[in-house]
C-alpha cells in the first residue's frame, strides 16, 4: 500500500530561539542546521532576516542542506505594497527557497494589534503571499491565532485561508499560538476547515504546549488529514515550547496507524540518531537533558521495579512499547536498595556479566548495595558506579592506575586587574604500572573565570594517564549535583557526575564523603575507570 507523505517543518532555530535564556550564535544555528539536515526533517526555518544581527549573518552563512531552507517574517504592512515594504524585502533578500510569512486570522487581533481593517488584513495576506510566489518562493503562510480566530469568527478566520490559498501559498500552517486549542478541538476545526475547501495536502499544524497536548494536538490534525508537522527539538519555544519533534518524528515512524499510513524523510538509520541530535541541542545550550522525556531520556527505557526487571528479561516489550535502539537510546536497569536478583542479574547482562541465578556472590552484590545506601550512596542515579562495584565483588574489576595522594589549594587573591579572585589549584600524584606520574592544574579557564576546586582535580587527575590518555581526551563532564544526606554535624555529601564522551555515551557515577571534594574526586575516578573498561583497555604493566 502506497503510504501518504507527511512534510516536517523545524522552526528550532527561529521559535525554539523563543525559548527564555536561549540565544543561539551563527556558529551554533549553523551546527544546528547540519544536524536537523542529517536527521531528515524537510524544512529548516532559519530565523527572521533583518530582526536580528544574527539571524542575518546566519543567513549569508547558512550551510547548504537537502532540506528546503526557510527565512521567517511577516506580511507586508497596511498602507505601503508588498514590493515597498522594507521589513518584507529583508526576508525575501535572504534568498532562501522558501519564506515563510506569519499573518493575523484572528479578527480581535487584526483590531487590536494591528489596528487594521479585517480587509486591509485579508489584502495583505493575498499581496504578500503573491509577491512571493512572483519571486520564484515557495510561499507558506503561518495563519496565527487561527484556532482561537475560528472559535470566535469563523468566517473571517477561513477568509484569510482562501485569501492565501488563491493568492498561491503551497501550505497555509494552522497555529494554535496561545497553546490553549486541546487535541479534540484541533481535530474537529481541521476537518471543518478541509470541508470548507482548504486541501488537506496544503495544511500544516503549529501547536504550542501551554496545556501540555502540543505534540497530541498535531497528532489529531494529522488525523484530520494535515499534511505538514510544525516543531522543534526538544520542545523549545516561547512559553512552554513547541510540539516536540524529538517526540513526533518517532512516534510517526514507529506507531500506529501512522507507521503504515504514513512516510517521511527520516531514515530508520537517521532516527538511530535521534537521541545523539537531542543531547547535541541540550550541549549546545549548556543544560541538562531531562532524563523523563520520551523516546530519548536517560529514564525513557529505565525499569526499577523488580517484577518489571524479571519480565523484561523474560521479553522486552513486556514493559517497553518500542526497542531502545531505534532511537539510539538503551535499556538502564537501576540498581537500588529495592532491586531484587531479577533487576540485578538483568543489570549485569547489560554491562555484559553474566551470572548465573542462585549464585551466592549475587546475595554479597545487594547486601553491598544496601550497605552502601545507608551510608548515603544513590545507584539508581549512578549506574556506572554500581557496575564498577559490582565488578569488585565479582573479582572483574581491573586497576588501571593507583591513586597515591592529591591535594587542593583554594586561594583568594587580587588578579592584574585588581579584582579580588579565587583561584584552586590540584595536585594529583597516580601510579600508572611502575611508574609515577605527578600532574598539577588550575581551574581558571581560557576566560580567566575560576571553575573551582573540583575542575581543578578533574584537569590534573586527566592530564597525564600515559597509555589510557586517548580514552580520557574524549571525556567531558557534563552534569554536576550535590547533596547533603545528612543535617547537622554529621553531614554526608553525595555527589553524582553525568559524563559523556565523542561516542556519544552517557553515563553517571556517584561518591560520597563528608568532605565535598573527597566525594567529587570519588566519582571522578569511577567515571575514568568506567570509560576505560568500556574501550576494551588492558591494565598497563
Amino acid at each position: 500500500m502506497t503510504r501518504t507523505r507527511l512534510w516536517l517543518y523545524d522552526t528550532t532555530l527561529r521559535d525554539g530561539q523563543q525559548t527564555q535564556g536561549v540565544q543561539f550564535s551563527t556558529a551554533e544555528k549553523v551546527q544546528i542546521a547540519q544536524a536537523l539536515d542529517a536527521l531528515g526533517v524537510d524544512y529548516i526555518e532559519g530565523g527572521w532576516p533583518g530582526a536580528n544581527p544574527t539571524d542575518s549573518e546566519f543567513f549569508e552563512q547558512r550551510p547548504e542542506t537537502r532540506a528546503t531552507f526557510t527565512a521567517f517574517g511577516m506580511t507586508k504592512r497596511a498602507g505601503r505594497s508588498a514590493a515597498n515594504d522594507d521589513v518584507l524585502a529583508a526576508v525575501m533578500n535572504a534568498r532562501t527557497p522558501a519564506v515563510c510569512l506569519v499573518g493575523k486570522t484572528h479578527d480581535f487581533h487584526v483590531a487590536t494589534a494591528l489596528g487594521i481593517s479585517q480587509d486591509e488584513n485579508l489584502e495583505a495576506i493575498a499581496e504578500s503571499v503573491a509577491h512571493m510566489v512572483a519571486q520564484g518562493r515557495e510561499a507558506v503562510f503561518d495563519a496565527e491565532h487561527f484556532f482561537d480566530g475560528y472559535k470566535a469568527n469563523p468566517a473571517y478566520a477561513l477568509a484569510c485561508l482562501r485569501a492565501a490559498d488563491e493568492a498561491g501559498a503551497r501550505w497555509i500552517v494552522l497555529c494554535d499560538t496561545n497553546g490553549g486549542t486541546l487535541p479534540t478541538e484541533i481535530g474537529h476545526i481541521v476537518t471543518q476547515v478541509i470541508a470548507a475547501g482548504i486541501p488537506g495536502d496544503r495544511l500544516g499544524i503549529h501547536c504550542h504546549d501551554d496545556t501540555g497536548n502540543a505534540v497530541a494536538g498535531s497528532l489529531a490534525a494529522v488525523d484530520a488529514g494535515v499534511r505538514q508537522i510544525q516543531g522543534t527539538l526538544n520542545g523549545l519555544g516561547e512559553r512552554c515550547g513547541n510540539a516536540n519533534l524529538t517526540s513526533l518524528i518517532p512516534t510517526v515512524l514507529l506507531k500506529e496507524p501512522y507507521a503504515s499510513r504514513y512516510q517521511t524523510g527520516v531514515s530508520a538509520q537517521a532516527l538511530a540518531g535521534l537521541l545523539r541530535v537531542s543531547r547535541q541541542l541540550d550541549d549546545i545550550l549548556n543544560r541538562v537533558s531531562l532524563r523523563s522525556a520520551p523516546y530519548v531520556g536517560a529514564s525513557a527505557f529505565a525499569h526499577k521495579a523488580g517484577l518489571h526487571a524479571s519480565a523484561i528479561l523474560k521479553d522486552p516489550t513486556t514493559y517497553e512499547h518500542i526497542a531502545p535502539s531505534l532511537v539510539g537510546n538503551a535499556r538502564v536497569i537501576p540498581m537500588s536498595n529495592q532491586a531484587g536478583q531479577s533487576n540485578l542479574r538483568a543489570r549485569l547482562a547489560s554491562a555484559g556479566i553474566e551470572v548465573a541465578a542462585g549464585d551466592p556472590r549475587l546475595a554479597r552484590i545487594l547486601d553491598v548495595v544496601k550497605e552502601r545506601e545507608d551510608q548515603g550512596y544513590a545507584y539508581d542515579g549512578a549506574q556506572a558506579s554500581f557496575e564498577l562495584l559490582a565488578r569488585a565483588e565479582l573479582g572483574l574489576l581491573p586497576q588501571f592506575f593507583e591513586v597515591k595522594r592529591y591535594r587542593v589549594i583554594v586561594e583568594r587573591r587580587k588578579n592584574r586587574y585588581d579584582r579580588m579572585v579565587s583561584v584552586s589549584e590540584a595536585v594529583v600524584v597516580v601510579k600508572i604500572g611502575e611508574h609515577k606520574v605527578l600532574s598539577v592544574s588550575e581551574s581558571m579557564d581560557d576566560t580567566g573565570t575560576d571553575r573551582g576546586p573540583v575542575n581543578a582535580l578533574a584537569k590534573a587527575l586527566a592530564k597525564d594517564l600515559g597509555p589510557y590518555q586517548a580514552s580520557i581526551d574524549a571525556m567531558r563532564l557534563v552534569d554536576f549535583k550535590v547533596r547533603i544526606t545528612q543535617g547537622g554535624t554529621e553531614a554526608v555529601t553525595r555527589v553524582i557526575i553525568d559524563s559523556e564522551d565523542g561516542q556519544g555515551r552517557r553515563w553517571s557515577t556517584v561518591g560520597v564523603s563528608a568532605n565535598l571534594v573527597d566525594a567529587s574526586f570519588s566519582a571522578l575516578l569511577d567515571a575514568i575507570t568506567w570509560k576505560l573498561i568500556r574501550d576494551g583497555l588492558d591494565p598497563a604493566r
